[in-house]
């Protein structure tokens, strides 16, 4: 068996799991290394709209052995406080020289000499994978789209890519009705939070508006719409359910 020093571990994502991943990595001997598609850190935090603030008091979001700084005062800081103190931890414990950013994963194998046959029905229980294998990591020059991928090989891989990363959850509608056949624009939250402040005002600006879905991002978005048109172009907000409870 290796030394953890000599073994190798693949992260995915360079969010705030990801950075976690990697110094904790690091304080246990290995030798880790941060896959990130964007060339940035920060995960959601880095691709959000302007007007988004914690929506929890910031001692309740920080990290253990880095507190945030008293150049902060808010309770709630907005996005750019949140991703500058992100940042900060990255460069406190020296993570950005072992982050591959404008590298996407495309790809992920395990690979050793005994049998596979039995993990397409493994339950949950026991080892799946022996750890005697290795794991190849096929990542793709997000710059360079049309030169082949790199392989890396690993000990370990470590997805940190978050619940929805790139995949936007759209609602299904039957073929008579929805997207087919609604002449206005629509657009996934993603796509709002990646413009700018005066992109989103104008996109928005004096027309009707609905906002679906009740999460952190419609209200983020809603707020936003309602501050850009006022109260006489209200801006809709269909909900699915709601309990008073």
């Amino acid at each position: 068996m290796s030394s953890n020093d000599e073994r190798r571990i693949a992260i995915v994502g360079a969010g705030i799991s990801g950075l976690l991943a990697c110094k904790h990595a690091i304080e246990k001997g290995f030798k880790p290394v941060i896959f990130e598609a964007r060339n940035n850190i920060g995960g959601v935090w880095s691709n959000t709209i302007h007007s988004t603030k914690l929506q929890s008091p910031k001692d309740y979001f920080q990290f253990s052995d880095f507190p945030w700084p008293e150049s902060v005062p808010e309770t709630f800081p907005n996005h750019n406080q949140v991703l500058d103190y992100i940042t900060s931890y990255a460069r406190r414990f020296d993570l950005f020289p072992l982050i591959n950013f404008n590298s996407k994963v495309v790809g992920i194998t395990y690979v050793s000499s005994e049998d596979t046959s039995c993990w397409s029905m493994w339950g949950g229980s026991g080892e799946p994978f022996s750890a005697n294998g290795k794991w190849d990591v096929v990542v793709q020059d997000a710059l360079r789209p049309t030169e082949g991928p790199k392989v890396y090989q690993v000990d370990f891989v470590i997805l940190c890519i978050g619940k929805f990363s790139e995949l936007p959850n759209v609602p299904q509608f039957p073929k008579s009705r929805g997207l087919n056949v609604f002449n206005g624009e629509v657009i996934h939250s993603m796509d709002y939070a990646a413009m700018d402040k005066v992109e989103a005002e104008k996109l928005v600006e004096n027309k009707r508006v609905t906002v679906v879905g009740f999460g952190k991002s419609a209200l983020d978005i809603a707020a936003q719409i309602a501050k850009t048109n006022g109260m006489f172009l209200a801006c809709k907000h269909l909900i699915r359910n709601f309990s008073s409870d």
